[in-house]
């Protein structure tokens, strides 16, 4: 049993200023369960050092003394303290080769890993997440930059002074301002030349509902993917915005003539589908995704794609792509590289197959940057640790020696289990087959 928990300062970027606890979770755990926090000190987190200090937490540099460490972001291979347990967003479950360092380091030192993504319920439905305020400063991004990029079209337009979601402060003032860009459209319309005007989102989940928190504070009619060439004949078009959500069975459709969609089979067997998302391209305005997705998967747009979509149409409608979920060359294939909230955005040029900073140029126009959430880091951090909180005291009562069998941590907890010991769990032996060893 240990009930000395350090909460790490993070450093893989000057932008990253969430926490995993708020200090009034800290003060919550040490009062009710008698747990001792040990914090980093940080300059850059949004929560003061002192009101850690306030809560019953100690402040020291060195995490001395704690057995388990909680962090948000990957950690760089020389702060990995040897026979420790981490929780974290690892980013390995998919064997992300920038990451295997990182999991052998964790390996070679003997240590428990535990990745937030894969607490989920019986239903595989997580439970720890920061996906919604991913979606929410997304697609205030994506806002920002279809302001910018329909500027330089030489066009007017109601979204030019959407700033990027940090530069607001907090989440209030995001919604104020938007509500007040909605006020606007449905007083003075949307320019001529981009009705009917379409936002696509691809997706259903938390990260969807973040960006529909923030889409639907403007004037909003939500439309069928089927409805979509019929929109130019609607006389309403001019102040309304359409928003049309793309689901998996909008996304593929059987191999199999006369088959019809099922989604555990897709999930269980993709070969058995191929992609006709491509269809309803043309049609879009902005597509922000934020889809779940794997290499076994079909991308919803191909580099390929890209290149027709520019050629056969001389000025398409899509000239934002929100991609949140970020996955390099994945479900959006020209997102070649991740960005960051200074410069979130960059064109992808179909033809040199490269990304050209900021958003002038001929392509769309990518938004990609790989850690959302920490644009609204208050926000965000309060959140996520209410979900957190409720996992720390049986994780401070298990006793970490006693073998994995002994370890009495509720199922989702250990689900999430990659290393014990320094030694890959049942679930994750795959992982072996991304970092060198046998598998």
């Amino acid at each position: 049993m240990s009930n000395r928990i350090g909460i790490r300062r993070e450093s893989k970027n000057r932008w990253e200023m969430r926490a995993p606890l708020t200090p009034e979770h800290v003060l919550r755990l040490v009062n009710d369960y008698d747990i001792e926090f040990t914090v980093q000190p940080s300059d850059l987190r949004i929560f003061p050092n002192e009101s850690y200090e306030d809560a019953g937490a100690r402040v020291n540099e060195v995490l001395e003394g704690t057995d388990i460490i909680l962090g948000i972001k990957e950690i760089p291979l020389h702060e990995i303290e040897g026979g420790k347990t981490y929780l974290l967003f690892s980013h390995t479950i998919k064997g992300q080769h920038h990451n295997m360092p990182m999991l052998r380091k964790f390996m070679d030192r003997g240590c428990t890993l535990f990745d937030y993504e894969r607490i989920v319920d019986e239903k595989n439905r997580r439970l720890i997440f920061f996906g919604r305020h991913a979606g929410m400063a997304g697609l205030v991004d994506t806002l920002w930059a279809l302001g910018r990029r329909l500027e330089w079209e030489g066009m007017r337009n109601p979204f030019s002074s959407v700033m990027k979601a940090h530069e607001y402060g907090d989440l209030a003032s995001i919604r104020e301002h938007i509500s007040s860009i909605g006020r606007l459209i449905a007083t003075h319309g949307i320019p001529y030349s981009l009705r009917p005007f379409v936002i696509g989102i691809a997706g259903s989940g938390n990260v969807s509902q973040g960006v529909q928190e923030i889409l639907d504070l403007l004037p909003v009619r939500e439309v069928k993917p089927s409805e979509l060439p019929s929109l130019k004949k609607r006389k309403d078009s001019g102040t309304i915005i359409y928003k049309v959500i793309f689901n998996e069975w909008d996304m593929v459709e059987p191999v199999e003539e006369g088959k019809t969609f099922d989604l555990q089979e897709y999930y269980r067997d993709p070969a058995l589908y191929r992609p006709v998302f491509v269809q309803y391209l043309p049609y879009l305005h902005v597509l922000m995704n934020c889809i779940y997705w794997d290499a076994r998967y079909p991308r919803l747009l191909t580099k390929e794609n890209a290149r027709k979509l520019y050629s056969d149409h001389r000025s398409p409608n899509l000239r934002i792509i929100g991609d949140i979920s970020c996955d390099i060359e994945g479900a959006i294939e020209p997102t070649v590289k991740a960005t960051n909230p200074e410069s979130p955005v960059f064109v992808y040029d179909p033809w040199e197959d490269k990304p050209i900073p900021g958003w002038k140029g001929t392509g769309p126009v990518v938004l990609a940057v790989d850690n959302l959430p920490c644009e609204i880091p208050l926000e965000s951090s309060e959140y996520f640790g209410d979900k957190l909180k409720e996992f720390i005291p049986s994780l401070a009562n298990a006793d970490m020696g006693s073998g994995i069998e002994g370890l009495k941590l509720p199922t989702p907890l250990m689900k999430s289990l990659i290393l014990y010991k320094g030694e890959l769990t049942k679930n994750y032996q795959y992982l072996n087959g991304y970092i060198g060893g046998e598998g």
